[in-house]
Parts: structure tokens; C-alpha cells; sequence
């Protein structure tokens, strides 16, 4: 009787074992486990940890709630402004409804990739080829709305997306290249110019400084002087000083003689025509000759 019993103990003990063996389940820490009970929903998802289910009726289906890079091929498309490229993306999406993500759509990750691939054709339509080289994060965000719309109702949110190359073609590249190296030498001479203008002001205000002061000028000519004077490889040509031109100029001018105002000095002598000195006449003021007889007399009176 003893024995019968250890027997049906142990039979006991052994079914049991079999039975949570069949039924014992392990959910890990990223997942979250959904129990269909004869292709029925049974109940809320499981959360990570031992859960049991019924052998043969429930089955276990454990869904990935990590964040999931999905790499999206390169895209050919036509932008607007008639540019034909090649446009590869990737995309950052994780689970969030474990339940609509088994049930509501067949494989979330195939449905998410093809409607990247959708979306980036559509986006690369409607944009210019600046705003793809240039303005990313605008189409990067433009990407993530056209994705997550659908993927709401797959359980799935979509966290971010990122273009990763535009590639170009080659005649495109050499056009860009030469509008760049245009470009640049455009502000180049733009700087050129501003520094030319800077330069001209800074003369013009040396020059009038200069001129104010002569010393200045002839200082300047002697440390022009030294630093030419200093290479040794170098032929110096002093130049004559100007200034010192212009007082040996002064110095050997006359001076101006004094301006007397008229009737002041003595009278003129008398003179010829030719430029001569007249004899004084012998006759006086009247120019009579002293000896001559007076006339309109008579030898009677």
C-alpha cells in the first residue's frame, strides 16, 4: 500500500513536472510577451519575468520593445528643380503597443521599411536640390511625419530619421564645383577691394598729416632709409630733399627793394629824348640870351 502510494506520489510529482516544464515561459527584460489562447487574444501583454501558459491552447508570441535602426536602400527620384539623385535614409523606430503590432499588421519592420522607401520618394519630388544639400533637418522632420502617420496604427513610433547620403551626378558635381570656385573668388575680390579702400582712407589721412608737418615727411624717408639700408643684397639711391631745394631757392632771391610813394623823391633831371642830359639853357628862365639886345628897341632911344 506504502509503495503503491511513493508510485502514484512520484507519477504525480512527474506529470507536474512535465506540465510546468511545458508550460513555464520566460519574458525577457526588452520584450513583452502576448498570449493567444486557441488564436485569441488572451488577456494583457506579458511583462518581462516567469509567466505560465496553458500547454497545447496558449501560445506565447514575445515582441522586441528595443529601439530598432532600420536602413532604408538609396532611392532614385527627380527633385524639383529637375536634378536627378540618389537619396539613401535611415530609420530609428521602436515598439510601443505589443498588441497591434503582432495583430494589426504582419511584420511592422517590412511595413515600416517600404513606407520609408514611399516617403523618400515623395519627399525628394517636392524638394529642390539646395534644400536637400542644405536643409535636412526640415525634410529629415517632413520624413518622420509621413512615416509615423501609418505607423501609429501599427503599434510602432517612429523616433527619428536621417538622410545619410545624396549622391549626385558627375556633370552635377563639376557644374557645383565651378559655381563654387566662382563664389570664392567673388569674396575675394569683394575683400580685396574693402581692404584697398581701408588702405586709400588711411593714406589720404597720412598724407594730410605729413603735409601739416614737413619733419614728419623727412622722418619717414629716413626710416624708410634704415630698413632698405639694413638688407645687404641692395643698392640704396638717397633722393635730393625737396625742402632743402626750395630754402636754397629762398636764399638766393634778393630782397624786394622798397616802394616809394609818388612825389616823394627828388625831381627827374631834364634829359632828351634819347635819354640824354640837356645843357642848361643861357638864358634863364625865359630862355633869352643875356647878352643879346633886348628887343623892340631903337637905336634912338
Amino acid at each position: 500500500m506504502v509503495e503503491e502510494l511513493l508510485i502514484a506520489a512520484a507519477a504525480t510529482a512527474s506529470v507536474a513536472a512535465v506540465y510546468l516544464g511545458a508550460a513555464a515561459r520566460v519574458v525577457k527584460q526588452y520584450e513583452r510577451g502576448v498570449v493567444l489562447r486557441l488564436g485569441r487574444l488572451a488577456g494583457a501583454p506579458r511583462e518581462p519575468g516567469f509567466t505560465l501558459v496553458v500547454p497545447g491552447i496558449d501560445r506565447l508570441r514575445t515582441v522586441n520593445m528595443q529601439i530598432v535602426t532600420l536602413p532604408v536602400p538609396a532611392q532614385e527620384g527627380i527633385t524639383r528643380d529637375n536634378v536627378t539623385v540618389r537619396v539613401d535614409a535611415v530609420v530609428y523606430f521602436r515598439v510601443v503597443d505589443p498588441v497591434n503590432a503582432l495583430i494589426q499588421v504582419e511584420d511592422y519592420r517590412f511595413a515600416v521599411s517600404q513606407m520609408a522607401q514611399t516617403s523618400l520618394r515623395s519627399i525628394i519630388g517636392k524638394s529642390d536640390l539646395d534644400d536637400l544639400l542644405s536643409d535636412r533637418e526640415k525634410l529629415n522632420q517632413g520624413l518622420e511625419l509621413m512615416i509615423d502617420s501609418p505607423a501609429v496604427g501599427w503599434g510602432v513610433q517612429i523616433d527619428r530619421v536621417e538622410i545619410k547620403d545624396v549622391s549626385l551626378p558627375d556633370a552635377m558635381k563639376r557644374s557645383m564645383a565651378r559655381q563654387a570656385e566662382a563664389d570664392r573668388e567673388r569674396r575675394a575680390r569683394v575683400i580685396n577691394a574693402d581692404a584697398e579702400l581701408q588702405a586709400s582712407k588711411k593714406l589720404a589721412e597720412a598724407a594730410g598729416v605729413m603735409s601739416e608737418q614737413p619733419a614728419a615727411l623727412q622722418l619717414r624717408l629716413l626710416q624708410t632709409v634704415v630698413a632698405v639700408a639694413a638688407e645687404k643684397n641692395s643698392t640704396l639711391v638717397l633722393p635730393f630733399p625737396v625742402e632743402l631745394l626750395r630754402f636754397l631757392e629762398r636764399a638766393q632771391q634778393p630782397a624786394a627793394q622798397p616802394q616809394q610813394p609818388p612825389g616823394a623823391g627828388p625831381s627827374a633831371p631834364y634829359g632828351t629824348a634819347d635819354g640824354g642830359q640837356a645843357p642848361p639853357s643861357r638864358g634863364g628862365p625865359s630862355g633869352r640870351d643875356p647878352a643879346s639886345p633886348p628887343s623892340g628897341s631903337s637905336d634912338g632911344a
